[in-house]
């Protein structure tokens, strides 16, 4: 494509010499910012992005449940949320950023099985006016990995990746726990609903659903349900701890938001649609 290689991931093996089983997601074309120059960090440009998940799906071959694999129609709309929230000065961050989200141990709410391995390619097939194609491929394992990890009055928080201008983190609401009403002055802040039962600015959220907080803005979550519940965060610049600001709902109550579903695919059917009456 464009004179592009082939993308060809390694073959990954267990530690008995059994080859994983593979997961690719090719193609997937993001409009974001990535780049050092000033025009690179005003104007979004393409980036595509080919990735290959190694992990042993004989389970769910054997169940049919998607908890013990891999769900690549909610992967794709986490991987096109980091690439459009983060703004990249490298392609190195990029594929280094999803990588690392991929490699991560599942939580509670979102079941999944763990992802041993992962090739990441990334493309700016723009980026040198057509007489190439920039593009870096790296190779990650789990076992390599680790994820510092912060204790919080709500729960905990992973930190994902830092970079230069930005942060990728998840948060973990514990049962019954809150991330109380903040503003931030500094940090502005894109965050994806990854589970089922939290509720934000006091009304329920549907998981797969994005948010950009302008500086200033007033927001919360509260998780009523028994089980943990996570958020995506995506901070620019990376987190600033004083940066959190606590602060009273203001009195007409907490301004209710609209978001972006990037699980468009799980969107429920209109009764009476072609979809719904196809069989």
């Amino acid at each position: 494509m464009n004179g592009e290689p082939p993308f060809h991931p390694p073959v990954v093996t267990t530690p008995q010499g059994r080859p994983l089983d593979v997961i690719e997601l090719r193609g997937l074309t993001v409009d974001c910012i990535v780049g050092v120059f000033n025009r690179e960090r005003f104007a979004a440009q393409p980036l595509r992005l080919d990735v290959a998940l190694f992990l042993d799906t004989r389970s769910a071959a054997a169940g049919g449940k998607l908890a013990n694999t891999v769900n690549y129609g909610r992967l794709t709309g986490e991987l096109r949320f980091l690439l459009e929230a983060c703004r990249f000065e490298l392609l190195e961050s990029a594929a280094e950023a999803v990588c690392r989200y991929v490699l991560a141990p599942p939580t509670t709410d979102v079941p999944r099985a763990q992802v041993q391995a992962a090739t990441v390619r990334v493309t700016k097939p723009q980026a040198l006016g057509g007489m190439a194609v920039p593009s870096l491929q790296i190779h990650r394992t789990a076992d390599e990995m680790e994820y510092a990890r912060e204790d919080k009055p709500f729960g905990r928080v992973d930190i994902i990746h830092e970079g230069a201008g930005y942060g990728v983190y998840r948060l973990r609401v514990k049962p019954g726990g809150t991330i109380p009403t903040h503003v931030h002055r500094q940090m502005e802040e894109s965050e994806l609903v990854l589970g089922p039962g939290l509720l934000l600015q006091g009304r329920p959220v549907e998981r797969g659903m994005a948010f950009d907080w302008p500086r200033g803005f007033p927001h919360r979550y509260d998780n009523p349900t028994a089980t943990e519940q996570t958020v995506l965060c995506v901070d620019r610049p990376r987190f600033i701890p004083t940066d959190e600001v606590e602060t009273e709902p203001p009195a007409e109550g907490l301004a209710p938001v609209t978001g972006f579903s990037y699980y468009p695919l799980e969107a429920p059917v209109a009764p009476g649609s072609p979809a719904e009456r196809s069989p």
